[in-house]
């Protein structure tokens, strides 16, 4: 952690034997403190170490469906390193899925509450927050769900994430128009979010605006370019454009070649 504070020692501020003492005695309990300080950051280091590995290995577990073995390194997780918003995360979800699954009230309770341990932690915590509303909305409280997201949007005005997330819960209630409005702030209050951009673009391509999901797409893609579905994507929209515009041209050019009938008839 912070190593600079053991290279740093408190200078003698006189030449008598009671200040130099005393001044040996504050230079004593520095390196003393300095110590406990250094095994503090130590610690704390290697708990969050553990913690992070805890939490890869629960992933790996949760992505093969075995969720009661995945729970148990999310909780050593938690005991490792206690102040770790992401670990509450991975419980919660762990603990949510198993309650969709056995359709279990306590469950879905206990979820709850490790969503919002995980708030306390971090209340900018961005998959948190998706995560609560998902659950409100599966436990009959779409109201809530929406409540959460405006509020976290409210608290954070310049802020797109909030906007992405209510963008997403308003579509999936069918309100695609509402999660555009979202979207189209989002990027406006940042204009570097590649995530808002590729809302964006996914959007407009479910709303029958493939033009306008190409140019999201693309510049979803480039500033984060390490997004292999979005280039697929990018690829796919471009072929189909092009595709429709060459057919046009096409049926403009037959129409053009066609002999037009004129009449000999004068007038």
């Amino acid at each position: 952690m912070t190593t600079t504070a053991i290279t740093t020692r408190p200078s003698a501020t006189s030449d008598t034997d009671f200040q130099t003492g005393r001044s040996n005695w504050l230079n004593g309990a520095w390196v003393f403190t300095a110590f406990v300080a250094g095994c503090l950051a130590a610690c704390l280091t290697g708990c969050q170490w553990a913690s992070s590995g805890q939490n890869a290995q629960g992933a790996r577990l949760y992505e093969q469906g075995q969720y009661s073995a995945a729970m148990q390194e999310f909780q050593k997780a938690i005991a490792s390193d206690p102040a770790n918003p992401d670990s509450y995360y991975n419980l919660a979800a762990a603990v949510h899925q198993q309650a969709k699954q056995r359709q279990d009230p306590e469950s879905y309770k206990q979820a709850e509450a490790l969503y919002n341990q995980c708030l306390d932690h971090n209340p900018n915590h961005v998959e948190c927050h998706r995560g609560l509303a998902v659950l409100l909305v599966d436990t009959g409280r779409p109201d809530r769900a929406f409540a959460l997201l405006k509020n976290w949007a409210a608290r954070n005005p310049n802020y797109s994430e909030p906007r992405i997330e209510t963008a997403r819960l308003y579509e999936e209630h069918g309100e695609p128009q509402t999660a555009l409005k979202y979207l189209e702030d989002a990027v406006q209050l940042d204009a570097n979010n590649p995530r808002a951009w590729l809302a964006l673009g996914r959007l407009r391509e479910s709303m029958g605006d493939p033009t306008q999901a190409l140019q999201n797409y693309q510049r979803a893609l480039a500033i984060n370019g390490a997004q292999p579905l979005v280039a697929e994507r990018v690829a796919a929209l471009s072929r189909q454009i092009n595709s429709a515009q060459d057919a046009a041209l096409s049926q403009a050019g037959t129409r053009m070649a066609t002999t037009p009938d004129f009449s000999t008839q004068r007038y």
